[in-house]
């Protein structure tokens, strides 16, 4: 008998229950994953209070690495034995087994172990689409990146450094910012403490930045738009102070035709084609140690309401990987 966390109703970490699940054979299409480690992130927080709705009972979890132990009919690619791992979009990764359409598994190579690839896949592949195929950021470009020292803006300093651009990260601390100088960044930038905004222009002969890679939301949309240079662009990929709201387009144009998108991973990673691609650029780029998967903590996988309490608490350190 398996065992996965449901949720009949959204809330505290208190509406995490865990409950027996005995799972049928893997439908047409489908794959039995047995987990090895699973994957904590900020979305699952957001699922499991609402914020992101879900239709009730879900299961959480979005992010897991295991073997694969049986295959549905008219799968290809996939064998039992086979090391998978899954970033979503579909929830359910918080269970010690599950089907999952195949569409959604990546194969994973030898050189990555299974806990890497559950701190990894969903970061990865998110700093993978934003500067690759997102921003499309060039060498010699100069790159803004708000909480350099997050989960993802580690990842994006120390890409963006291997593929030569100049970084500007914005933290929230000292301990922080020795993070983002770590990570690789060139410059980094005090939010409490400085005015974000005139510091680029000083650090850019006053054209301000080519890219903004903003995962902090309606906090700094301001100084975004403030930073980037004449035709420059602002992705806004996060929400972690609230969502971007009321957007008018001639603010865009009078500080300087600039470009927004608002991109989702999952508009990225379409195909299993764009999945294999995307993930062998992530493991190119783990693999030459441009970016590290820095796991702070572990928890037992049944204790993962604990582990959404450090989260929010911001008592968590890095990537945090629940264990079965």
């Amino acid at each position: 008998m398996d065992r996965a966390a449901r949720i009949t109703q959204t809330g505290g970490p208190e509406v995490i229950e865990w409950v027996d699940v005995d799972l049928p054979d893997p439908a047409e299409g489908e794959v039995r994953v047995r987990h090895t480690a699973v994957g904590l992130n900020y979305i699952d927080v957001y699922y499991r209070k609402g914020l992101y709705p879900a239709p009730l009972p879900s299961g959480l979890g979005s992010e897991a690495v295991g073997v694969v132990e049986a295959v549905g009919a008219g799968v290809d690619g996939f064998a039992v034995g086979d090391r998978v791992g899954t970033f979503g979009p579909a929830l359910g990764a918080y269970a010690t087994a599950r089907n999952v359409e195949a569409a959604q598994l990546i194969t994973l190579p030898d050189s990555v172990d299974d806990r890497t690839a559950a701190a990894l896949l969903l970061k990865g592949g998110t700093t993978e689409f934003l500067i690759e195929r997102c921003a499309k950021v060039q060498a010699g470009q100069t790159v803004l990146v708000h909480a350099a020292a997050g989960g993802v803006g580690h990842l994006l300093v120390g890409w963006l450094k291997a593929i030569g651009a100049t970084v500007i990260g914005t933290v929230g601390s000292e301990e922080k910012a020795a993070q983002a100088k770590a990570a690789g960044a060139d410059h980094v930038l005090l939010h409490k403490q400085v005015d974000i905004a005139k510091e680029v222009r000083a650090l850019t002969d006053g054209q301000g930045v080519d890219v903004v890679l903003d995962g902090v939301g309606k906090a700094m949309w301001q100084v975004s738009l403030a930073s980037a240079k004449r035709r420059g662009l602002i992705v806004s990929y996060g929400n972690a102070s609230g969502p971007v709201d009321g957007v008018n387009l001639g603010v865009l144009a009078r500080n300087g035709s600039l470009f927004v998108t608002r991109p989702t991973m999952f508009d990225y990673y379409v195909t299993p084609e764009e999945r294999q691609a995307g993930f062998a650029r992530v493991f190119d780029m783990l693999a030459k140690g441009a970016i590290t998967a820095e796991i702070g903590q572990t928890f037992a996988l049944e204790d993962a309401a604990d582990a959404h309490r450090a989260l929010e608490a911001g008592e968590t350190k890095g990537a945090t990987v629940l264990l079965p």
